[in-house]
Order: structure tokens, then C-alpha cells, then sequence
């Protein structure tokens, strides 16, 4: 089934980009989320007329991930935790872990844009990556340190 997206969708496309799905996905997630509209000839048409509001759209969404990305790489994160006397926690600090102390400090990141490639299990200062854009990335500093 031929759909035009209204949102950025992870791994199917952009704003406006025209994407064949199948007709389950279509039906039950993208359609009542209102995410994406079907590629009739009345909506292409459509399309081509509000492409420069989705342009602009999207220009400012980079602009807005961009600032919000500079913030972030200034920012370092404190979270404490049980250690043993080696350093070594006692669990793990997750990326759900480090989205509930962004918010607590102003920001309000999802716990899914914040990339580990494992748990942080040692106390010290540890970057971690955080997609805010799909062309927009930071790097975060988080400091573990022991209860």
C-alpha cells in the first residue's frame, strides 16, 4: 500500500516521502496515528503544493535538534549507585536510568534516542550518544559515582 508520511518514521522514511508498506502496518499504525495519509492522486497533488511548508518544517526541526544538541554536549549527568570497593556496580545504569536524570534536569529526552552499547557498569565518566534528529546526534557526559 502506497503511503505519503506526515512524520519521520525510523527506518521507513522522512516528512513527505512516498513509501509502500504493507496494508496491516499501514491500517493498524501509521494511518490512526495520523502519520501518514494514502498516495491517492488528490493527496499527491496535495503533496506537491505543501512540500515548501514541509521543507520549512523540517528546517526547523534540524535547527531546533541542533540547539538542543549543543545544550547537551555541555551538559554532565550525575547519577549515584551501590559500588563495590573495585568500582563495580552492583546492577547497571540504563538508558531509562540516564532519560529520568535528563529530565529532571530540563530535558526532555526518550529513553529510545539515548544509545548504549551496553550498560554502564563501572563508576567513572562514561559518553554516551543521544539521536535527537535523524541527521542530529550529541555526545553526553555521564559521571557514575558511588552511594
Amino acid at each position: 500500500m502506497k503511503l505519503i508520511l506526515k512524520e519521520d518514521i525510523n527506518n521507513l522514511g522522512e516528512i513527505g516521502a512516498v513509501v509502500n508498506v504493507a496494508r496491516g502496518y499501514a491500517r493498524n499504525f501509521l494511518l490512526p496515528r495520523n502519520l501518514a495519509v494514502e498516495a491517492n492522486e488528490r493527496n499527491i497533488k496535495a503533496l506537491a503544493h505543501e512540500r515548501r511548508n514541509i521543507e520549512e518544517k523540517i528546517k526547523k526541526l534540524r535547527q531546533t535538534a541542533s540547539g538542543l544538541a549543543t545544550k547537551l554536549s555541555s551538559v554532565t549527568i550525575t547519577l549515584k549507585a551501590k559500588a563495590g570497593e573495585e568500582g563495580k556496580l552492583f546492577g547497571s545504569i540504563t538508558s531509562k536510568d540516564i532519560s529520568e536524570a535528563l529530565s529532571g534536569a530540563g530535558f526532555s529526552i526518550d529513553k529510545r534516542k539515548i544509545h548504549l552499547d551496553n550498560p554502564i557498569k563501572r563508576i567513572g565518566e562514561h559518553v554516551v550518544k543521544v539521536k535527537i534528529h535523524s541527521d542530529v546526534s550529541a555526545d553526553l557526559k555521564v559521571e557514575v559515582t558511588a552511594e
